[in-house]
């Protein structure tokens, strides 16, 4: 296979040189920053002008109150650049700035004489896409393709314990972080929003994993920050796979961790470049998330070196306060958005250590560990340059299951797959404790985790186990001497099934059986039910005893609730 895939690539290059040589320089990007907002249309009081409901709801909820940074640009500053001919391809309203292009590199003296301009920087250069580039981007999914199906036919199953059809091929990256006990409770992330920001979602419009998204109204939106507008399903796979981890829901093949959630698809990554204009993309993707009211960000990127080396970031800048895009990673946190982004693939190389925004202090940062819960290799390292514990924590991402651009399930290494199998539970937590801040959710993570109390720099505080971190915050919200009981039985009297609904305080087994008032028993059923929540049980099979009277006793092996019921 190795052979085949050099074949191609080789015949790529004999074929691309012409077009190769053809290439010439394009326009330059560049960043202005203003000294103000002066004048601004918008104010703090009228959010609505600026938010969305969902957004303005999102903030109210977790206490937030809006600052003169969510205020946006100035619309004459952004008008008086446009005029002078050049074109503004992202705003900043956090940052209080643009990123424009021109060819004319003249204008900059003009654009910095305005006065309310503050400074300028060269981010990047144009590069247009040419004939090679798109063949070079159809020989990578042809060669993905050979191998997905080499890897599906000859990889073993994964070993593990745990076992669910359901789940497919998915089974063992949901069952370590204990995510099916999430959704056995009927939590798999309904309501909650995920902005996903990538490098593109090739095919998310038509591979048949994704059927349920679309149809049910939840794929929310698209937005493309490189190269403007809203497509974003022919460009590259990446970040396809990434949100296949959370979203898929094919039961028996490929079930994520949230695949009730909904989701906006925004492209900040240019997979052809590595500029530090993508950091500033990136946090207009992150405004733009903030904007429409996405609760979570999954951001399976990181940036150390850039094509412009004079640029690119050295290990003491990763100190959560200096690049551009942790800063605004901090500051998306800042108005309640849960920020999950992996932590690299540099455990093996010189670098070694986590890149931006990994090192934010208010960034749930993933490394990756395998299918054994042992630390991956590739998988970067902490500390910051501070001396914080990085990465937070874990979650499976050596030889994860996900879906590759051929529309096959394949296995794959990275924290880029990491990242949202954790980011897609954390929806499912948020759901079950919808008036938690991201901060709550965020450190509930944390402590749940299997080396909480003895945290290194190669999985940071561990595995996290839902469960726990949904009891951890049930203790928050409910009084701790709260108790097992039957806390309603419905309807009754009843003419078809019964419900009833119990409150644990732990997760158990319970015996439910139904008597007649004679003591004769005329049903027995054994259910598992999970803690800090009203577990709600059918008792569909009485539907077919006789009308009269008779008792439902709830014994969990210490005490017995029983309540009376009527069949009409």
């Amino acid at each position: 296979m190795k052979n085949q895939i050099s074949i191609l690539i080789l015949l790529l290059f004999i074929l691309a040189k012409p077009v190769f040589a053809q290439e010439t320089a394009g326009p330059k990007k560049y960043w202005i920053t203003f000294n103000d907002k002066a004048n601004s249309p918008y104010s703090i009081n009228s959010p609505e002008q600026f938010l969305s409901p969902a957004a303005i709801n999102r903030r109210t909820l977790q206490g937030i109150t809006l600052k003169e940074n969510d205020l946006p640009v100035n619309p004459d500053y952004v008008a008086q650049i446009q005029a002078l001919g050049v074109q503004v391809l992202t705003k900043s309203k956090w940052f209080n700035a643009i990123t424009i292009q021109t060819e004319d590199t003249n204008l900059l003296a003009t654009i910095r004489a305005l006065p309310f301009v503050d400074g300028s920087a060269q981010v990047a250069r144009l590069k247009a896409k040419t004939v090679a580039d798109e063949f070079m981007a159809d020989l990578m999914r042809m060669a993905e393709a050979l191998e997905a199906q080499q890897r599906k036919a000859s990889a073993p199953k994964q070993k593990s314990a745990f076992t669910d059809p359901y789940y497919g091929n998915a089974d063992v990256q949901i069952e370590m972080i204990a995510g099916h006990k999430l959704h056995n409770m009927g939590f798999k992330g309904n309501g909650i929003s995920i902005a996903v920001l990538d490098a593109g979602f090739y095919n998310v419009d038509q591979i048949n994993h994704f059927d349920s998204l679309r149809q049910s109204g939840r794929l929310l939106g698209t937005k493309d920050f490189v190269q403007g507008g809203t497509q974003v399903f022919e460009d590259n796979s990446h970040g396809m796979s990434v949100l296949s981890t959370m979203a898929a829901n094919t039961p028996g093949e490929i079930v994520g961790t949230a695949p009730e959630a909904n989701y906006w698809l925004i492209r900040t990554e240019d997979a052809g470049s590595e500029f530090i204009i993508e950091e500033h993309n990136w946090v207009a993707g992150a405004e733009f998330a903030d904007s429409v009211g996405a609760w979570i960000i999954n951001s399976s990127l990181g940036y150390t070196k850039f094509d412009d080396t004079i640029t690119s970031h050295t290990y003491n800048e990763l100190d959560g306060n200096t690049t551009p895009i942790t800063i605004g990673a901090d500051l998306a946190a800042s108005k309640g958005i849960l920020v999950v982004n992996s932590a690299g693939n540099s455990g093996t190389d010189s670098w070694k250590f986590i890149g931006a925004p990994a090192d934010g202090d208010s960034v749930l940062t993933i490394g990756a560990v395998t299918s054994e819960r042992a630390y991956a290799a590739f998988s970067s390292r902490g500390p910051t340059t501070d001396g914080r514990i990085k990465p937070n924590v874990c979650a499976m991402g050596q030889q994860s299951f996900l879906v590759v651009s051929s529309g096959e399930i394949a296995r794959s290494n990275g924290t880029s797959f990491s990242s949202p199998i954790l980011a897609g539970m954390a929806a499912c937590l948020w759901q079950a404790h919808p008036s938690a801040t991201a901060m709550e959710i965020f450190k509930a993570i944390e402590q749940s985790a299997d080396q909480y109390e003895n945290p290194d720099d190669l999985k940071g505080f561990g595995i996290p186990d839902f469960m726990k971190a949904h009891e951890i915050l049930s203790r928050v919200s409910i009084n701790e001497t709260a108790s097992d009981s039957i806390v309603n039985v419905f309807p009754n009297p009843f003419i078809d099934g019964l419900s009833l609904e119990y409150f644990s305080v732990t997760e158990q087994e319970i015996t439910i059986t139904v008597h007649k008032l004679s003591g004769k028993r005329i049903y027995e059923e054994k259910v598992q039910v999970y803690p800090f929540v009203n577990n709600l049980i059918q008792l569909e099979k009485l539907r077919k005893v006789g009308s009269g009277t008779y008792t439902v006793a709830v014994s969990n092996g210490k005490e017995t609730f029983v309540k009376r019921i009527i069949k009409s």
